[in-house]
């Protein structure tokens, strides 16, 4: 058993996370901010990352993994976004994740190897209309990731995940009609969008001994939408 730290641990990715993890029998421990929390085994917490730290005792002493979820998709076009709507997203999805990884750095140390997981977009390397905001913070993280991959190791993997469009409450507004998931579903190669058990999959591969000779990288998980034309 290994204790892991799921931070937005309440819906959406994170949720389903904190099940593959209790299903394979490990500790979770999450964190959420409104969304209510169901008995799934996992230890939950509070928290706003923007307004609060880690509450201390909340964590064991020994943590063998992080996966920092939060984030936010907001698409405009770019002559409509405020520049404090990008700070608002640096915020949230780059400073609360560096918040977090800080706070919990001393855990991380105690074994012999951890993992640190974060999420990116499939948007930061292709392009796409309309999410220059997005993509903004999300390409700042992928930069946090590599740099943090190479002052930690050996001791602590990190890595990004990079999802296309994922079912997730996130991407409601995207995904609100029937219609509009169908023709979410054409734009991949693969047919359809991604759902939350997809990218859980993958980021407990990487949480992993499995994954023990992978680090500094951003592994899209998006349906072929990054490499693949149909």
């Amino acid at each position: 058993m290994k204790n892991y730290f799921i931070v937005g641990a309440s819906s959406g990715i994170g949720k389903a996370l904190t099940q593959v993890l209790h299903d394979e029998g490990h500790k979770v421990y999450g964190t959420y901010l409104k969304n209510h929390v169901q008995d799934n085994g996992a230890i939950y917490r509070k928290l706003n990352v923007l307004e609060e730290g880690i509450e201390p005792g909340f964590l064991p002493d020994e943590l063998h993994g992080l996966v920092y979820c939060p984030g936010s998709i907001n698409l405009k076009p770019f002559s409509r976004i405020k520049p404090d709507a990008f700070i608002s997203d640096f915020e949230l999805q780059v400073i609360g994740a560096i918040k977090v990884i800080q706070s919990v750095l001393p855990n991380l140390k105690t074994v012999e190897q951890s993992s640190i997981v974060l999420f990116s977009t499939v948007a930061v390397q292709q392009g796409y209309n309309f999410h220059s905001q997005v993509a903004t913070s999300k390409g700042a993280l992928e930069g946090l990731t590599r740099s943090l991959a190479a002052e930690f190791a050996p001791k602590i993997r990190v890595n990004a995940i990079a999802p296309s469009l994922t079912n997730t409450p996130l991407a409601e507004k995207l995904l609100s009609t029937d219609d509009k998931i169908k023709a979410n579903d054409e734009r991949h190669p693969l047919k359809r969008i991604g759902q939350p058990l997809d990218i859980a999959q993958m980021a407990a591969f990487l949480l992993s001994e499995k994954a023990s000779w992978i680090s500094g990288q951003i592994l899209k998980v998006d349906g072929g939408m990054s490499s693949l034309k149909s």
